[in-house]
């Protein structure tokens, strides 16, 4: 009789992935990262330069401002599991620099399983998709995220969701006025994973 596989023993798995050809290039897989039964699952849409290097989810620039964000909105990082719609960097090289390239249909679909396998094991309360891409690797289809967003929604049967922008939405945001006008209402969105979920909350 098979047994049902462990977070660790997924994540042993995953290193030796090669569902789509993105392993070739990246340094490798970087697999989600929390608690094995968190109340909340955030997931955002590949890993980025840092990431890829560290072989660890949201550690890069996006990953402090998500890291912020998730403080002033009072949810406790330490109860939150992180992962990506994509498990490997997909970039283009401009000189000594690797500049992110949007992951397409073929390799969400193809990383769908391993995000599955995480629901499935996890099983969270909520899950926040962080941008389209893991919104759409989700639900199984396109959502507006501008439409989306603000609310709980049904991201597929039984996946009870949030969706918000990406952290790295922030980053490319030359207007200081703007970027931080966006960024309290990135941080309003996260506030309603404290109110849904309140084993998430920080520690008053």
């Amino acid at each position: 009789m098979s047994t049902r596989p462990s977070l660790t023993s997924l994540v042993q798995q995953a290193k030796d992935c090669q569902r789509c050809p993105l392993y070739r290039f990246a340094t490798q897989t970087v697999f989600g990262e929390g608690p094995a039964h968190a109340p909340v699952m955030l997931v955002g849409e590949q890993p980025g330069d840092q990431e890829d290097l560290q072989g660890r989810p949201f550690v890069g620039p996006a990953g402090k401002i998500l890291d912020r964000a998730l403080a002033d909105a009072g949810v406790n990082r330490s109860r939150v599991y992180v992962t990506n719609a994509v498990k490997h960097f997909k970039f283009e090289p401009r000189g000594k620099r690797r500049l992110h390239k949007k992951p397409n249909a073929a390799e969400i679909e193809a990383c769908k399983w391993w995000l599955d396998q995480e629901l499935d094991l996890i099983k969270p309360a909520l899950t926040v998709a962080l941008g389209a891409t893991a919104a759409r690797a989700l639900a199984g289809r396109t959502i507006a995220i501008g439409a989306s967003r603000g609310h709980l929604i049904e991201l597929r049967e039984g996946l009870p969701g949030l969706i918000t922008i990406h952290p790295s939405f922030l980053l490319r945001m030359p207007d200081p006025e703007v970027k931080a006008q966006e960024y309290r209402r990135f941080v309003e969105d996260l506030r309603l994973i404290a109110q849904h979920v309140p084993a998430a909350k920080r520690a008053a």
